[in-house]
């Protein structure tokens, strides 16, 4: 009689290979999201005070200035952490506030240039300048996914999914450690660009390893829901937890939580992978090119990237915008996410398996038309409240765009090519980081140009615009040869099938890919 392993056991149950994809989409999506309130209040942090330490050093260097500054500089009002806002006589007994500051090393009071409602002061120049730098920084970790996936991709059909897992963990610990003590732009950049490297290789991995073991299309789309249910789950806590934590107790603290719990992801991952294991693909897989030749995987695509455009979109300009409009503090900026997070965590859950029923197509060209809609509504907000309605929405359909569109991808390459998924999935993450690296990258820079609500309104014209493609979607034609393979051996509607490769017992087991390799 066999004796029981444990590990063995572990190894074997498709349930725990879901489990490590959820934790490992669940921190990276919270590293990714807990950045957004912190980044662009600690950035207008260190240039506030480069602004009030040359102001300083003005002054002191100038004698024949002292009277005037006895004068006029008699308060001093603390503000972000350490930094120094300094203001006139005026400002201590009126509503009406003058901002002193320096520009190119001249003394300047500015009427009109600090945002005076309910009493906050902040400089708007300096806002309008942090848009394009917070922009560009949230888009470096997609530019990096952009670059790596194609790399990535191709690497896991030749070496298998487990040691690419692996090494997104570590990459993604690293860029945990490094945010929590950079203190510079530059360093907070490269940060960022390292998260992109283990994102990469995480997303793409995971998701395929999701789809080779859940090879029938409607235990594919629910697990596929509930992974990305960490994904949500991620940006549901990343936001919030690090607002509150940076008001609270510090910059450094969320990214050590996030990083000890990467630590646990990591002896998860040990005790269930097998990352010292090559294990490639048994058939040959379609390269990229051909995937990106198909017109059904471009639609697909282009789904995935429009809808999550939105919300990149948002991600750097929407704190901002409400320091500027609503004055709001540190722990609103994450909070205002919130609303979005929970609705998209209900959104995947929920038509993972709705979605079987009323049609992938559909639901998510419902997805994109409430997104565009939600989109246009962000900007009639005229306090935190106000935007709980369109960023639930927004969040909702986003939820089904991707429920929708990551298990189509996998049905695709089962109907149209080989069973193969690392690259589709790349595909699929390249879709998903395009979103995130346009947005951002240009969101700061059109905001600056036309305004905040002329932004929305054009990205939210866009999405109900590609809406109505979605429509050819709905049935799919299957190419003669591959039509052929799959009715010989599966006899049973495309809709729910299993895939031509060979079934393993599991693939991260021992004993699988030792029968395979007898056959």
């Amino acid at each position: 009689m066999p004796c029981f392993n444990p590990l063995q056991w572990l190894r074997e149950s498709r349930t725990l290979v879901l489990v490590v994809v959820f934790v490992a989409l669940l921190l990276d999506n919270m590293l990714l999201t807990v950045v957004v309130p912190i980044i662009p209040s600690f950035l207008y942090a260190i240039e506030l005070k480069s602004v009030n330490d040359s102001l300083t050093h003005n002054t002191t260097s100038a004698p024949g200035q002292a009277g005037y500054e006895a004068a006029t500089f008699s308060s001093v009002i603390s503000y972000y952490d350490n930094t120094t806002i300094i203001l006139t006589d005026d400002t201590v007994n009126s509503t009406s506030r003058d901002f002193s500051r320096t520009v190119n090393g001249s003394l300047l009071t500015e009427e009109g240039s600090a945002v005076r409602d309910r009493g906050c002061v902040k400089n708007n120049d300096i806002l309008m300048e942090e848009n394009v730098r917070v922009g560009l920084l949230f888009a470096s970790k997609a530019l990096m996914q952009l670059v790596m996936n194609p790399f990535v991709g191709p690497l896991t059909n030749r070496i298998g999914y487990h040691i690419p897992m692996f090494a997104g963990f570590v990459v993604m610990f690293l860029s945990t450690i490094m945010f929590a003590f950079s203190e510079t732009y530059i360093l907070l950049f490269l940060a960022r660009m390292l998260q992109g490297i283990g994102s990469s290789f995480s997303s793409v991995a995971g998701l395929g390893m999701l789809a080779s073991v859940y090879t029938d299309d409607n235990e594919r789309g629910t697990a596929m829901g509930i992974a990305l249910g960490g994904l949500a789950l991620g940006v549901l806590f990343g936001a919030p937890f690090g607002s509150v934590m940076y008001e609270f107790v510090g910059k450094k603290a969320p990214f050590l939580v996030l990083a000890c719990l990467a630590l646990m992801d990591g002896a998860l991952q040990l005790s269930i992978l097998q990352p010292s294991k090559v294990s490639p693909e048994s058939a040959q897989g379609p390269s990229l090119l051909t995937l990106l030749r198909d017109p059904y995987i471009l639609i697909t695509a282009g789904s995935i990237c429009f809808a999550n455009m939105g919300v990149a979109m948002l991600e750097p300009t929407l704190p901002i915008w409400m320091m500027q409009t609503m004055c709001s503090p540190n722990w609103q900026l994450g909070i205002a996410f919130l609303p979005a997070s929970i609705s998209y965590l209900i959104g995947t859950n929920l038509f993972a398996i709705l979605a079987n029923k009323m049609g992938r197509w559909l639901c998510s060209m419902i997805g994109m038309l409430i997104v565009g809609v939600s989109l246009i509504c962000v900007p009639l907000a005229k306090d935190i409240y106000g935007l709980i309605g369109p960023n639930g929405g927004l969040g909702f359909a986003i939820g089904m765009v991707d429920s929708s569109m990551m298990p189509i991808m996998g049905y695709l390459v089962d109907l149209r090519h080989a069973s193969v998924y690392g690259s589709v999935y790349a595909i699929a993450d390249v879709a998903f980081c395009l979103g995130f690296a346009i947005g951002p990258s240009t969101g700061g820079a059109i905001v600056r140009a036309i305004g905040f609500p002329s932004l929305m309104v054009i990205i939210g014209i866009i999405n109900i615009l590609y809406a109505p493609l979605c429509c050819f979607l709905r049935n799919p034609t299957a190419r003669e040869e591959k039509m052929a393979v799959l009715n010989h051996e599966c006899p049973m509607p495309t809709e729910s099938y299993r895939t031509q490769n060979t079934c393993h017992d599991f693939p991260l087991s021992d004993e699988s890919f030792d029968k395979e390799s007898q056959e």
